[in-house]
């Protein structure tokens, strides 16, 4: 029996609390990381995430033991016999993630080689991995494509490279910081990502012997080590998923307190919730998020790398904006179709417009190609049910706040997308007083 498919009875406030662990965007990657550690690890705030889980299964396959700390939350990695994995089990475990392409310079300074296979993930535009394998190159890597994966060797010691990104992808600049650390000499990496989790896996980095800087013009300089250590660390919150329960608070006249929840990496956010009517209060333990109880207001808004408002974030709040008066404006610069949940969308009532121009404050790089990246919203008071399918994983969270917003019942297909991003979010809807039920098939 498989449950993807839930059945949301809306028009309930959510009204409660529910609890926020280790950011998805820095777990697996720190849990990578331990590869290239020669001592146990320990990591904690762990979430219990479909992509913790299948970094745990791929890290077992190369011998790598993982196992439970003292806490619920908690995970010992040790890496001190790594060894060679068959390649069809990798390929049954990696699954559709694209974490796998991560493993890369990790197996390759401790094997020798690696095998990498054909990943998936969430089509919300261009995320090629031929940028991941080029930058292996440079780096001395040898690549060859089979049927079933790529297979990458390492004939000597990986060399450190000068390189340029010609966009701060935050997986290119992972890539390079798990390759750069142990390769030998100076790696200097420009128009590098800078996003909390990166910072974060810096210091988990630092933690474990390498020499990195980061400065302030987006340049990161690693200086190669002969050999790293275990670690030790608590992982930053999911500002992620955090940001969801507030756009779910808002769209159903909702109050939700997030614990866990840091003001530190989402000044972004806060100020666009606060510009569209949004409450909330900050303590020493999380945020709590509410409506104000007046209509909100529209805005405008522009994705942006880090410190900018995040693409992440933009789907949950397309939701609320679908249900502020006025006319909102959405700029998407980051990924080129992240905004083919409207069409869902537009099932419910909402009146959306998707364009081809960047409305926006400026030009972005996907000016006249073609792509529908903005999007221009106007309100409406309510929203309708609908039977929607799932389209990726913020896509469908987004769906699910419509639907807990929308009168009536709402049948999401796809759920277990939802999984890859946000711990146990079944309960913590039950929790907060939705109305849900997982159909079985």
């Amino acid at each position: 029996m498989t449950h993807d498919t839930l059945l949301v009875h809306g028009g309930r406030p959510l009204r409660g609390e529910v609890r926020v662990r280790g950011a998805k965007n820095l777990v697996p990657k720190a849990m990578v990381a331990a590869l290239l550690g020669h001592t146990a690890s320990q990591i904690r705030n762990v979430p219990e995430l479909r992509d913790t889980e299948i970094v745990r299964s791929l890290l077992s396959l190369y011998g790598v033991s993982v196992t439970a700390g003292e806490g619920d939350d908690e995970l010992r990695i040790d890496s001190s016999r790594v060894q060679q994995a068959n390649p069809r089990k990798v390929v049954e475990h990696a699954g559709s993630s694209r974490i796998p392409i991560l493993f890369s310079g990790p197996l390759l300074h401790r094997l020798g080689q690696a095998f990498i296979p054909g990943l998936g993930g969430c089509e919300i535009g261009g995320r090629a991995l031929d940028f991941h394998y080029q930058v292996l190159r440079y780096f001395g890597a040898e690549i060859e494509a089979g049927p079933s994966g790529v297979h990458l060797r390492a004939p000597r010691r990986l060399r450190g490279i000068d390189i340029r990104l010609p966009y701060p992808s935050v997986g290119a600049t992972e890539q390079v910081l798990l390759t750069a650390v142990l390769a030998e000499g100076d790696t200097e990496l420009r128009n590098a990502a800078i996003e909390p989790e990166i910072v974060d896996l810096i210091c988990v980095l630092q933690k474990m012997g390498a020499i990195i800087t980061l400065a302030s013009d987006r340049t990161i300089v690693i200086s190669g080590v002969d050999s790293l250590v275990g670690y030790t660390h608590r992982a930053l919150p999911d500002r992620l998923e955090t940001a969801s329960w507030a756009c779910a608070a808002l769209a159903t006249e909702g109050d939700i307190y997030v614990r866990g929840a840091s003001q530190t990496e989402m000044t972004a956010f806060l100020y666009a919730y606060r510009k569209v009517g949004g409450l909330f209060d900050i303590d020493a333990h999380g945020i709590r998020f509410r409506h104000p109880g007046r209509p909100l207001s529209a805005i405008s808004l522009e994705t942006d790398v880090h410190p900018g408002f995040q693409t992440d974030w933009q789907q949950p709040m397309l939701t609320v904006l679908a249900l502020a008066e006025g006319t909102s404006r959405i700029h998407e610069t980051v990924y080129e179709s992240r905004l083919g949940l409207t069409d869902g969308l537009k099932q419910m009532g909402t009146h959306v417009r998707l364009s081809e121009e960047c409305l926006g404050a400026r030009p972005c790089r996907f000016d006249g190609q073609n792509h529908q990246h903005s999007a221009v919203i106007s309100g409406v008071p309510r929203l309708q049910s609908s039977d929607l399918k799932v389209p990726d994983l913020r896509g469908g969270f987004a769906y699910l706040i419509a639907a807990l917003a929308a009168k009536g019942t709402s049948r999401l297909d796809g759920i277990s997308l939802i999984d890859r991003g946000y711990e146990r979010f079944l309960q913590k809807l039950e929790d907060l007083g939705a109305d849900v039920e997982l159909i079985t098939a």
